[in-house]
């Protein structure tokens, strides 16, 4: 698969979804490009906006088989990887997998949930496989993960522990759509007589596994990796910071940079590749100071200042352009 045409497979992609979900054209490419990266996605934002109808169809357009688990308070780890059950006909206790067994897991509401049932998906989400009992179980792959989160409830809620933020390769906001985008998503839910939305598969199972191969032949430029670490190392030493963005923050820059260049049509990675996606790599990665945190400074403002303060390489793939 050349380049250009992973750009019109995601224009496919990014136009199927487009017909359910209405006014989320950003967060739905920087969604895709962390998918085709390898990565997870955690959708935080204020309920109603679309983020479940974004993940399945999304699952729908990429021909990944889906599985939706609503987080509750009483979910258990088992509900989540599986458990060993009693087979009367066999005398033994066999393995039933659990919904992390699909191609794309929408974790609803996982904030809801608690810490110990939280941490059953931090296996998966690094390694692809699970452990129950002492056995570990492969995922397979494609493997991802979508959740999303309520940042303005938090009754009854536990907030994600920075290591399980850190699995997620971004974390995006939604947004309010514009009143015209509103007004459209009525008239769609008009014309389709029905609450339930289809979107046809634009990838034949395996395909995305494709895709994937195809993007890691991006080229990448020595300069291109240091203004990934300039970035990331500029959070650990900026003012109201107390932990920085770790190796792993970098290296996500570089791989959904790599993706908005194949979604692009392009074999390189430009720096403002890097800059587009700074925001949603890096804000969710950093632990403000106590005195940050209570004067309500805003993560995403952080960085937003560290990439105006860190200077862009004079790059030989910009030259390219």
């Amino acid at each position: 698969m050349n380049f250009d045409d992973i750009a019109e497979t995601g224009r496919r992609i990014r136009a199927a979804v487009g017909t359910v979900v209405v006014g989320m054209e950003g967060p739905l490419e920087f969604a895709l490009a962390t998918i085709l990266a390898g990565g997870h996605v955690l959708f935080e934002d204020v309920p109603g906006l679309g983020k479940t109808v974004a993940a399945r169809s999304l699952a729908s357009a990429l021909g990944l088989s889906f599985r939706r688990l609503q987080c509750t308070p009483d979910l258990l780890p088992g509900d989540v990887t599986g458990s060993y059950v009693y087979a009367p006909d066999t005398g033994e206790f066999v393995f039933r997998r659990g919904p992390i067994f699909t191609g794309l897991l929408l974790a609803d509401e996982i904030n809801r949930t608690t810490p110990k049932t939280q941490s059953a998906m931090l296996e998966a989400m690094a390694e692809r496989q699970v452990t129950v009992e002492g056995n570990s179980f492969s995922l397979g792959t494609p493997f991802h993960v979508i959740a999303t989160a309520n940042p303005i409830e938090y009754e009854g809620t536990y907030a994600l522990p920075e290591a399980q933020l850190d699995r997620f390769m971004v974390r995006l906001a939604v947004g309010y759509p514009d009143p015209e985008g509103e007004a459209e998503i009525l008239l769609s839910r008009v014309r389709r007589r029905q609450e339930a939305a289809d979107v046809p598969a634009v990838l034949e199972p395996g395909g995305l596994a494709e895709v994937q191969q195809a993007v890691e032949r991006i080229h990448v430029d020595p300069d291109i990796a240091a203004y990934c670490v300039a970035l990331a190392a500029a959070t650990r030493r900026a003012q109201h910071v107390a932990v920085g963005a770790s190796p792993r923050g970098s290296q996500a820059l570089l791989l959904i940079g790599r993706a908005l260049a194949a979604l692009d049509g392009r074999d390189f990675v430009r720096p403002d590749d890097i800059k587009r996606v700074a925001v949603p790599v890096l804000a969710h990665r950093l632990t403000l100071t106590p005195q940050a945190w209570a004067q309500g400074v805003d993560p995403a403002d952080v960085v937003r200042s560290v990439v105006a303060g860190v200077a862009v390489p004079p790059s030989i793939s910009a030259a390219r352009t």
